[in-house]
């Protein structure tokens, strides 16, 4: 990356810009946006271990379209198991189906609706196997202790896993599954059916599709394992028996091991960090390691020489995040970003950009400054598929409550096994955001919609750029810096003058 001037002061990504470079004009849709830090991840954003933001749903659905979902370090040892296996047992193309059995009520049913973003629940009986479907459009008007089986009808439109091109000798023809995809979409679409349920060749109910799920499997590539399973990342900490949780992390089947802390330039962090190193190493397995945050070249480079793969970067720029206004400590992200960068590449390493992502245009500007990945939080924290539960405000507008993970609320769910007296001296020391409201945006309330947004937006700034890949992206990257006003000047006008 080059600059077109020389800042005199750190930069956030609002005060600078990508200018436009000569192209081969490719189209946006044949560059390479996977990145080349060994995670296997085919897309290079990661949803961040926070617990308002990231759990089985959003792993899940992270994985599908290739990204990382990060566990947070919160999940009790015994919850990541199961979560893990849950996640591994589901399918790489189809999204989970919402599940009820025919004895359910409908009020289980309208509870499950907003849990995904496809708009019906399946109903299965005792071998999995489908029964009919219920919309929320069914519920209207009837009794909510009604059961399922009573409303459910058959829906317009369902499918074989064998109709889609996956077959038990090949799973994972590409050609074939975009074959099956598109006539799926266009089968779909001709009856204007929103959704169908895919069975497995013994009749078992394996999943759903949408018209956009089918059109997203022949763009995205799923971020698999070796066996073919989604790929997890899970995150610890730097207390407690460290080496013992990152065991029990990597025999649940973790990908990607993330150890943890606001202030990962210390020395509690390195001896962190080299007890998951040797655990790793011992395992027999190639999991990347991520440490952090830092914002320094000497941080990067003292993660590294702990045993981390990745570093993780940023200090205060998070939504949730009150440590700059708290502390003064932190960093601009832009420039953090581009220090590390560097220097982690100098020692065979790499970085993740964490925090201080508002539009499509500031994880465009972290891969070019660097980062190999980018970590998003708040703005994942309003999705369907973040944990926590959808509410409705008086006016109509639904939102999730998010909360930053060094807040007061965090602090008490993380000591809430220590005695009473340990937990009010912890309680003085929070920093962050307890409740905030992350409304859905209706234009975009699944995180598959975001995520669609941002990688248009990053692939239209490589081919201005003229960049094929990411790697020729942070080659070819040339950055300008710009005043508010400039800032301002490349907003668009919702209204008229």
């Amino acid at each position: 990356m080059r600059l077109l001037n020389e800042p005199i002061t750190d930069l956030t990504y609002s005060d600078v810009f990508l200018v436009p470079s000569r192209s081969e004009a490719m189209s946006r849709t044949e560059v390479d946006i996977a990145p080349d830090d060994g995670t296997g991840a085919g897309i290079p954003l990661v949803s961040a271990n926070m617990t308002a933001v990231t759990g089985r749903r959003m792993v899940e659905t992270m994985a599908r379209r290739g990204g990382l979902g990060v566990l947070p370090q919160d999940v009790p040892s015994e919850v990541v198991r199961q979560v893990v296996s849950r996640v591994k047992a589901s399918h790489p193309v189809f999204d989970t189906a919402l599940r009820v059995a025919p004895r359910d009520t409908l009020l289980d049913v309208l509870h499950l609706l907003d849990r995904r973003s496809h708009p019906a629940v399946c109903v299965v009986d005792d071998e999995m196997r489908l029964a009919g479907v219920v919309a929320a459009a069914d519920c209207v008007g009837l009794d909510r202790f009604s059961t399922a089986g009573s409303v459910m009808r058959m829906p317009q439109v369902r499918f074989t896993e064998d109709e889609l091109g996956l077959t038990e000798d090949s799973p994972f023809d590409a050609e074939r599954l975009h074959e099956g995809l598109e006539r799926a979409f266009t089968q779909m679409d001709a009856v204007g059916a929103d959704f169908a349920p895919v069975t497995a060749s013994d009749g078992r109910l394996a999943g759903v599709l949408t018209p956009r799920g089918a059109l997203r499997s022949t763009m995205y590539r799923p971020a698999l394992d070796d066996a073919g399973r989604l790929r997890v990342a899970t995150a610890v900490g730097i207390n407690g028996d460290v080496a013992g949780r990152a065991e029990t992390l990597l025999e649940s089947g973790s990908d990607v091991l993330v150890v943890d802390t606001a202030h990962g330039h210390q020395r509690k962090m390195f001896d962190a960090l080299e007890a998951v190193r040797r655990v790793v190493d011992a395992h027999g397995r190639t999991v990347p390691v991520v440490a952090g945050n830092v914002v320094t070249a000497d941080g990067v480079r003292d993660l590294m020489a702990a045993g981390a793969d990745i570093a993780k970067v940023g200090v205060g720029p998070g939504a949730m995040c009150t440590t700059r206004m708290m502390t003064a400590v932190g960093r601009p992200q832009f420039s953090a970003v581009m220090e590390c960068a560097a220097a982690a590449r100098q020692q065979g390493g790499r970085i993740w950009a964490d925090g201080g992502v508002r539009h499509p245009r500031d994880v465009a500007l972290a891969l070019a400054a660097g980062a190999s990945q980018v970590m998003v939080g708040s703005w994942f924290a309003g999705t369907f598929e973040s944990p926590g539960d959808l509410i409705l405000e008086s006016d109509g507008r639904r939102y999730k409550e998010s909360f930053g993970m060094a807040s007061a609320r965090a602090v008490q769910n993380r000591t809430a096994q220590e005695d009473a007296f340990a937990r009010a001296r912890k309680g003085l020391f929070e920093e962050g955001i307890s409740s905030s409201k992350m409304y859905l945006d209706p234009r975009r309330p699944g995180v598959e919609d975001l995520l669609d947004m941002i990688t248009a937006g990053l692939r239209s700034a490589m081919t201005y750029t003229g960049a094929e890949d990411l790697a020729r992206f942070r080659e070819r990257a040339v950055v300008g810096l710009q005043s508010a006003a400039g800032y301002e000047e490349g907003k668009p006008v919702p209204t008229t003058w």
